[in-house]
């Protein structure tokens, strides 16, 4: 089979990401083999393959927003059948035993493993997952626009949680790339007023689109006071900024896997009035399944860009370069996008 894999991290101008043949992987007694229809291509993607994330193994394929269908089954698992559409999403593995697995919060186990990074994920035209760890996909969506739900959609939900917005809020967001958009739309139809920060106009004309009440630069600050706030953006000076957009008691969730530095605090500007930080660090499962019933149920709508399989190391650079609004979905020869 043909994937795209890192032997070395580089800047994406550097194509640092190489199309190699290897073997199709058999599916341990646990897992499934999915025979890949598309992947979702996420900025935790680009980490990886620049090096702000290390990878954990050599030559790692990328990729952890996968939709295609089962071709094979282990023999431990009945839980789904061949030619079943399934999901695989960056959560991959977890202990299912410690405190964290046994308190309902496995997102924050020691040994937590992920698609992508500790194993070989979706740009690749086959990949396996354990399939307890693998979704359902809603019928509600096609190949394209489900893909991007698997990661962008799933972070995007609990870090909305994670902002504790009141009902009727005001909700800023930071940064409005493939998980803002779908986020911003369960906030809208959950009441709440919506007030964007970003760059670029494609990022702008898409925030206005879905309904924002105010689109200004990212590090303006919104005519009124925000109830909660969540940056996207992977901007580590986007933090001081936003905990002081907010109001007395307002939270602000930082929904990345990687930021850069996050300037020194002003006590009294930022986080006096009790305001609050959080930070995102993956996503349970239930987080999952909850998200795809939820944006199935609201009618959410993902703006999707999509390129061609031999084309996904453009599809990086594009997201590094700032040149895509919405989320951007990779398309194997036998996907029905194609």
């Amino acid at each position: 089979m043909r994937a795209w894999s890192v032997p070395r991290s580089a800047p994406v101008d550097e194509h640092p990401l190489e199309l190699t043949e290897r073997p199709v992987p058999g599916p341990a007694p646990d897992e499934i083999l999915v025979r890949v229809r598309v992947c979702g291509v996420c900025r935790t993607d680009l980490h990886l393959v620049e090096g702000d994330l290390t990878p954990r193994r050599p030559g790692v394929v990328p990729g952890h927003q996968v939709v295609g269908v089962v071709e094979r089954a282990g023999a431990a698992t009945d839980r789904f059948a061949v030619g079943d559409r399934v999901g695989i999403a960056w959560l991959r593995r977890t202990c299912g035993s410690c405190q964290w697995c046994r308190r309902g919060a496995e997102n924050l186990c020691p040994a937590s493993a992920y698609t992508g990074w500790d194993a070989d994920g979706g740009f690749a035209e086959y990949a396996v997952v354990p399939a307890a760890f693998a979704y359902r996909v809603p019928e509600a969506y096609d190949d394209v626009h489900a893909a991007p739900l698997l990661c962008a959609g799933i972070i995007g939900y609990r870090a909305l949680r994670r902002a504790a917005l009141p009902p009727g809020g005001r909700l800023g967001i930071y940064g409005f790339g493939s998980s803002a958009h779908i986020t911003a739309q369960i906030a809208l139809a959950q009441g709440a007023e919506l007030y964007v920060m970003t760059r670029g106009e494609g990022n702008r004309r898409l925030a206005a689109e879905v309904g924002a009440t105010w689109v200004g630069g990212e590090d303006e600050r919104p005519p009124v006071p925000l109830s909660s706030a969540i940056v996207f953006a992977p901007a580590g000076p986007l933090v001081p900024v936003a905990l002081e957009a907010l109001d007395r008691s307002g939270t602000l969730a930082l929904a990345g896997i990687h930021m850069s530095d996050v300037p020194s605090l002003d006590y009294e500007r930022h986080l006096f009035y009790e305001r609050d930080l959080r930070t995102v660090t993956s996503n349970t499962r239930r987080d999952g399944e909850e998200l795809l019933r939820l944006a199935a149920r609201l009618g959410v709508r993902v703006h999707a860009t999509t390129y061609p399989f031999a084309e996904t190391d453009r599809a990086l650079a594009d997201l590094a370069a700032g040149r895509l609004s919405g989320s951007a979905v990779v398309t194997m020869p036998w996907s029905s996008a194609c």
